[in-house]
Protein backbone atom coordinates (compact mmCIF):
# COMPACT_ATOMS: atom_id res chain seq x y z
CA UNK A 1 0.00 0.00 0.00
CA UNK A 2 1.10 3.68 0.22
CA UNK A 3 3.00 5.15 2.97
CA UNK A 4 3.64 8.43 4.27
CA UNK A 5 7.35 9.87 6.30
CA UNK A 6 7.13 13.34 6.89
CA UNK A 7 9.11 15.60 8.84
CA UNK A 8 7.95 18.54 11.18
CA UNK A 9 9.91 21.54 12.19
CA UNK A 10 8.32 24.83 14.38
CA UNK A 11 11.07 27.63 14.81
CA UNK A 12 9.78 30.14 17.48
CA UNK A 13 12.01 33.36 17.16
CA UNK A 14 10.85 34.77 20.49
CA UNK A 15 14.14 37.62 20.43
CA UNK A 16 17.76 37.95 18.88
CA UNK A 17 19.00 35.56 21.28
CA UNK A 18 16.21 33.16 22.11
CA UNK A 19 14.70 30.71 19.53
CA UNK A 20 12.39 27.74 20.43
CA UNK A 21 12.90 25.20 18.36
CA UNK A 22 11.22 21.83 17.63
CA UNK A 23 11.10 18.79 15.37
CA UNK A 24 8.60 15.35 14.70
CA UNK A 25 9.02 12.91 12.53
CA UNK A 26 5.82 10.70 11.49
CA UNK A 27 4.99 7.44 9.49
CA UNK A 28 1.76 7.79 8.18
CA UNK A 29 -0.11 9.67 11.02
CA UNK A 30 2.19 8.58 14.03
CA UNK A 31 4.61 10.42 15.63
CA UNK A 32 7.38 8.03 15.94
CA UNK A 33 10.26 10.04 16.67
CA UNK A 34 11.09 13.70 17.84
CA UNK A 35 13.80 16.55 18.39
CA UNK A 36 13.81 19.30 20.70
CA UNK A 37 16.30 21.94 21.79
CA UNK A 38 18.74 22.03 24.64
CA UNK A 39 20.30 18.70 23.27
CA UNK A 40 18.99 18.00 20.45
CA UNK A 41 19.33 14.44 21.24
CA UNK A 42 16.47 12.20 18.84
CA UNK A 43 13.67 10.95 20.85
CA UNK A 44 12.46 7.39 19.72
CA UNK A 45 8.72 7.01 20.50
CA UNK A 46 8.14 3.80 19.91
CA UNK A 47 10.56 0.30 20.82
CA UNK A 48 11.10 -0.40 17.47
CA UNK A 49 11.89 3.45 15.98
CA UNK A 50 16.09 2.79 17.49
CA UNK A 51 16.55 -0.82 15.89
CA UNK A 52 15.17 0.02 12.35
CA UNK A 53 17.98 1.28 11.31
CA UNK A 54 22.19 0.56 12.68
CA UNK A 55 23.33 3.03 15.30
CA UNK A 56 25.99 4.70 13.15
CA UNK A 57 22.77 5.73 10.97
CA UNK A 58 21.10 7.33 13.52
CA UNK A 59 24.08 9.41 14.70
CA UNK A 60 24.38 10.68 10.76
CA UNK A 61 20.83 11.75 10.78
CA UNK A 62 21.32 13.27 14.37
CA UNK A 63 24.76 15.27 13.41
CA UNK A 64 23.37 16.25 9.67
CA UNK A 65 19.58 17.60 11.73
CA UNK A 66 21.66 19.81 14.14
CA UNK A 67 23.84 21.07 11.73
CA UNK A 68 20.63 21.75 9.59
CA UNK A 69 18.57 23.19 12.46
CA UNK A 70 21.42 25.47 13.68
CA UNK A 71 22.48 27.37 10.16
CA UNK A 72 19.08 27.64 9.57
CA UNK A 73 18.36 29.65 12.55
CA UNK A 74 21.71 31.36 12.19
CA UNK A 75 20.45 32.46 8.35
CA UNK A 76 16.73 33.15 9.55
CA UNK A 77 18.37 35.32 12.30
CA UNK A 78 20.45 37.29 9.90
CA UNK A 79 17.81 38.09 7.71
CA UNK A 80 15.53 39.02 10.53
CA UNK A 81 18.40 42.51 11.67
CA UNK A 82 18.52 42.80 7.91
CA UNK A 83 14.92 43.80 7.08
CA UNK A 84 13.99 44.59 10.85
CA UNK A 85 11.22 41.43 11.00
CA UNK A 86 9.64 42.33 14.15
CA UNK A 87 9.68 39.75 17.54
CA UNK A 88 8.02 37.59 17.74
CA UNK A 89 8.09 35.81 14.49
CA UNK A 90 7.11 31.70 13.74
CA UNK A 91 8.87 29.57 10.54
CA UNK A 92 7.25 26.34 10.08
CA UNK A 93 8.96 23.83 7.83
CA UNK A 94 7.16 20.39 6.31
CA UNK A 95 9.13 17.94 4.70
CA UNK A 96 9.41 14.32 3.52
CA UNK A 97 8.52 11.86 1.06
CA UNK A 98 5.07 9.88 -0.13
CA UNK A 99 5.35 6.05 -1.37
CA UNK A 100 2.51 4.84 -3.24
CA UNK A 101 1.50 0.85 -4.01
CA UNK A 102 3.30 0.99 -7.78
CA UNK A 103 6.34 1.69 -6.49
CA UNK A 104 6.68 5.31 -7.56
CA UNK A 105 7.30 8.17 -4.63
CA UNK A 106 7.01 11.74 -4.48
CA UNK A 107 8.91 14.54 -2.00
CA UNK A 108 8.84 17.98 -0.74
CA UNK A 109 10.08 21.11 1.02
CA UNK A 110 8.12 23.35 2.03
CA UNK A 111 9.01 26.66 4.35
CA UNK A 112 6.21 28.99 6.06
CA UNK A 113 6.01 31.96 7.60
CA UNK A 114 3.43 32.96 9.69
CA UNK A 115 1.70 30.33 8.77
CA UNK A 116 1.77 31.09 5.08
CA UNK A 117 3.67 29.51 2.09
CA UNK A 118 6.77 31.15 2.12
CA UNK A 119 9.66 29.28 0.28
CA UNK A 120 9.70 25.79 -1.39
CA UNK A 121 12.40 23.33 -2.61
CA UNK A 122 11.74 21.46 -6.13
CA UNK A 123 13.56 18.53 -5.28
CA UNK A 124 14.00 17.34 -9.05
CA UNK A 125 15.81 20.30 -10.37
CA UNK A 126 17.46 21.67 -7.29
CA UNK A 127 15.63 24.99 -7.37
CA UNK A 128 14.68 27.55 -4.41
CA UNK A 129 10.96 29.01 -5.12
CA UNK A 130 9.34 31.63 -3.21
CA UNK A 131 6.15 31.27 -2.70
CA UNK A 132 5.25 35.10 -2.15
CA UNK A 133 6.43 38.41 -3.26
CA UNK A 134 7.97 40.07 -0.29
CA UNK A 135 11.31 41.65 0.08
CA UNK A 136 12.10 38.68 3.05
CA UNK A 137 11.10 35.93 0.31
CA UNK A 138 13.15 37.08 -2.38
CA UNK A 139 16.43 37.69 -0.07
CA UNK A 140 16.25 33.73 1.73
CA UNK A 141 15.57 32.39 -2.30
CA UNK A 142 18.53 34.18 -3.42
CA UNK A 143 20.92 33.00 -0.17
CA UNK A 144 19.23 29.53 -0.38
CA UNK A 145 20.34 29.40 -3.84
CA UNK A 146 23.58 29.66 -3.09
CA UNK A 147 23.76 27.26 -0.55
CA UNK A 148 24.77 24.00 -3.08
CA UNK A 149 25.81 21.53 -0.58
CA UNK A 150 22.97 22.44 1.41
CA UNK A 151 20.76 21.83 -1.35
CA UNK A 152 22.28 18.84 -3.22
CA UNK A 153 22.46 16.87 0.13
CA UNK A 154 18.35 17.77 0.78
CA UNK A 155 18.15 16.52 -2.62
CA UNK A 156 19.91 13.27 -1.51
CA UNK A 157 18.05 12.85 1.50
CA UNK A 158 14.86 13.33 0.11
CA UNK A 159 15.19 11.24 -3.26
CA UNK A 160 16.77 8.16 -1.60
CA UNK A 161 17.55 8.34 2.29
CA UNK A 162 13.98 8.79 2.88
CA UNK A 163 12.22 6.09 1.06
CA UNK A 164 14.55 3.87 2.15
CA UNK A 165 14.63 4.39 5.69
CA UNK A 166 10.73 4.49 5.10
CA UNK A 167 11.15 0.62 3.90
CA UNK A 168 12.93 0.14 7.04
CA UNK A 169 10.51 2.10 9.35
CA UNK A 170 7.14 -0.17 7.67
CA UNK A 171 9.12 -2.71 8.53
CA UNK A 172 9.48 -2.56 11.94
CA UNK A 173 6.85 -0.72 13.15
CA UNK A 174 4.44 -3.21 11.49
CA UNK A 175 1.89 -3.68 14.33
CA UNK A 176 1.95 -0.22 15.17
CA UNK A 177 0.94 0.63 10.99
CA UNK A 178 -1.69 -2.25 11.26
CA UNK A 179 -3.03 -1.08 14.79
CA UNK A 180 -7.57 -1.01 14.70
CA UNK A 181 -9.28 0.54 17.39
CA UNK A 182 -13.32 0.05 17.10
CA UNK A 183 -15.43 2.97 17.22
CA UNK A 184 -17.36 4.11 19.78
CA UNK A 185 -20.56 5.41 18.55
CA UNK A 186 -23.81 7.51 20.44
CA UNK A 187 -26.43 9.38 19.44
CA UNK A 188 -28.71 12.60 20.72
CA UNK A 189 -31.03 15.30 19.62
CA UNK A 190 -30.75 19.04 20.11
CA UNK A 191 -33.94 21.00 19.67
CA UNK A 192 -32.59 24.86 18.80
CA UNK A 193 -36.33 26.16 18.13
CA UNK A 194 -39.14 24.10 18.52
CA UNK A 195 -39.72 23.29 14.62
CA UNK A 196 -36.36 21.90 14.14
CA UNK A 197 -34.52 18.63 16.07
CA UNK A 198 -31.23 18.31 15.35
CA UNK A 199 -29.52 14.59 15.29
CA UNK A 200 -26.40 14.25 16.61
CA UNK A 201 -24.07 11.21 16.33
CA UNK A 202 -20.59 11.26 17.81
CA UNK A 203 -18.31 8.73 17.02
CA UNK A 204 -14.84 8.58 18.77
CA UNK A 205 -12.22 6.06 19.92
CA UNK A 206 -11.56 4.92 16.37
CA UNK A 207 -8.27 4.27 14.41
CA UNK A 208 -6.92 4.22 11.83
CA UNK A 209 -8.25 7.71 10.96
CA UNK A 210 -10.59 6.46 7.30
CA UNK A 211 -13.90 6.29 8.38
CA UNK A 212 -17.41 6.49 7.11
CA UNK A 213 -20.47 8.24 9.16
CA UNK A 214 -23.89 8.35 7.28
CA UNK A 215 -27.16 9.49 8.99
CA UNK A 216 -29.66 6.48 6.97
CA UNK A 217 -33.77 7.87 6.93
CA UNK A 218 -36.68 4.80 6.77
CA UNK A 219 -32.73 2.59 5.92
CA UNK A 220 -32.25 4.79 3.24
CA UNK A 221 -28.67 7.15 3.48
CA UNK A 222 -29.35 10.53 3.57
CA UNK A 223 -27.51 12.38 1.05
CA UNK A 224 -25.37 15.59 1.31
CA UNK A 225 -27.17 19.06 1.57
CA UNK A 226 -27.72 21.59 3.64
CA UNK A 227 -29.75 19.62 6.40
CA UNK A 228 -26.79 17.40 6.91
CA UNK A 229 -23.77 18.40 8.34
CA UNK A 230 -20.52 16.54 9.17
CA UNK A 231 -17.21 17.88 11.27
CA UNK A 232 -13.61 16.63 10.56
CA UNK A 233 -11.99 13.87 11.93
CA UNK A 234 -10.28 15.53 14.90
CA UNK A 235 -7.53 13.80 17.14
CA UNK A 236 -7.98 12.40 20.40
CA UNK A 237 -5.30 12.38 23.08
CA UNK A 238 -4.86 8.89 22.79
CA UNK A 239 -4.03 8.89 19.13
CA UNK A 240 -7.19 7.48 18.02
CA UNK A 241 -9.74 9.84 16.37
CA UNK A 242 -13.89 11.42 16.32
CA UNK A 243 -15.80 13.16 14.31
CA UNK A 244 -19.73 13.89 14.42
CA UNK A 245 -22.58 14.30 11.75
CA UNK A 246 -25.70 16.00 12.57
CA UNK A 247 -28.91 16.10 10.71
CA UNK A 248 -31.74 18.75 10.57
CA UNK A 249 -35.16 16.97 11.05
CA UNK A 250 -38.65 18.61 11.64
CA UNK A 251 -39.96 16.87 15.05
CA UNK A 252 -42.49 14.08 15.03
CA UNK A 253 -42.27 13.44 10.75
CA UNK A 254 -43.08 10.33 11.18
CA UNK A 255 -39.90 8.71 9.68
CA UNK A 256 -37.31 6.73 11.67
CA UNK A 257 -33.64 7.53 11.94
CA UNK A 258 -30.38 5.56 12.35
CA UNK A 259 -26.52 6.33 11.99
CA UNK A 260 -24.38 3.97 10.35
CA UNK A 261 -20.52 3.62 10.62
CA UNK A 262 -18.48 2.09 8.36
CA UNK A 263 -14.44 0.95 9.53
CA UNK A 264 -11.64 -1.25 9.11
CA UNK A 265 -11.85 -2.44 12.34
CA UNK A 266 -15.21 -3.59 12.20
CA UNK A 267 -14.51 -5.74 9.18
CA UNK A 268 -17.43 -6.23 7.08
CA UNK A 269 -19.81 -5.53 9.96
CA UNK A 270 -21.48 -2.05 10.41
CA UNK A 271 -22.53 -0.15 13.64
CA UNK A 272 -26.04 0.74 13.17
CA UNK A 273 -27.50 3.25 16.38
CA UNK A 274 -31.40 4.08 15.80
CA UNK A 275 -32.61 7.15 17.22
CA UNK A 276 -35.55 7.42 19.38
Amino acid sequence: GSCKLHIFQTFVFHNTNFVDALAWATLEDIVFASLRKPTWDIQYLYPWVYPSLPAAEWDNLKNLFNIYMHNLILSLLGDAKQYQIPYPFVFQCATGCNLYPNGSYTKFYHLAYNSHSFLSFNVDNILWERQQESELAMQVERKFTTFTGFSETLQYLLNVTCVDHMKKFIEYGRASLKRQELPVATVFARTPRPDQLLLICRVTGFYPRPISVAWLQDGQEVPPGPALNTSAILPNADLTYQLRITLAVAPHDGHSYACRVRHRSLGTRSLLIPWG
